[in-house]
């Protein structure tokens, strides 16, 4: 079955070539492509996609609203923000309200794509030059190898905490929904050692997956 894709994006240009890029991929459907907030809040409603592919600077709805109206009443709905927006309130405001991954507009199509297609795999596609801003927010310690920054939260440093700091950081991401080579990308750091802080993580914790994981660390008040 393929991905339905529903996008939302003003300016016809972007409009025309996001639609072409999905079109021109076989695993992809679209559902519709609008260039307003209210239009694509009802086809959003009427038909609800796998993916939304949205902009912010939508001439009606605040794009953000649009992203928390898909998190809220459909969940199953990945969201990409494609947008030039790049500084912190828009980033991290799209994060927090519920979209999973961020692009710039720079990026070509074929990126766009394989984004939809990584994020329905679990994956959190986000252009390099925004990751550096989501990591800075969600830090909540500075790695072992790195200089103080500033001085991390009770949670990441108190005593008897079964994780180090760099484990305590690596589940944050996760709990925000990261995937394994999404946390890698942001901590500069391989997938395979993202992996292998995880198995330790599983371990100090006594627990068998991620949900576990973040609940466990939840319980404990490292999160």
């Amino acid at each position: 079955m393929s991905t339905s894709v529903l996008i939302v994006e003003d300016e016809p240009e972007f409009l025309q070539r996001f639609a072409q890029a999905v079109l021109a991929d076989g695993a992809l459907s679209l559902v519709g492509g609008v260039s307003n907030g209210r239009a694509g809040l009802a086809l959003l409603d009427a038909q609800p996609p796998d993916v939304m592919l949205v902009d912010l600077g939508l001439p009606d709805i605040d794009g953000i609203e649009l992203i928390r109206h898909a998190a809220r009443h459909h969940p199953g709905c990945d969201v990409l923000v494609v947008t030039m927006f790049a500084d912190d309130a828009h980033v991290m405001g799209s994060l927090e309200a519920g979209a999973t991954g961020y692009l710039l507009k720079d990026a070509q199509a074929t990126r766009i794509t394989a984004a939809i297609h990584e994020l329905r795999a679990g994956g959190a596609p986000i252009s390099p030059s925004i990751a550096r801003r989501v990591l800075a927010r969600f830090r909540i310690a500075p790695s072992s190898d790195a200089p103080a920054a500033a001085p991390a939260p009770p949670a990441a440093t108190a005593a008897g905490s079964p994780l180090s700091e760099r484990e305590t950081e690596i589940l944050r991401l996760v709990a925000k929904g990261f995937s394994f080579e999404a946390v890698g990308e942001l901590l500069a750091i391989s997938p395979h050692t993202v992996v292998t802080h995880v198995k330790k993580i599983y371990r100090k914790l006594a627990v068998h997956s991620r949900g576990e994981a973040v609940y466990e660390a939840g319980q404990m008040g490292l999160l």
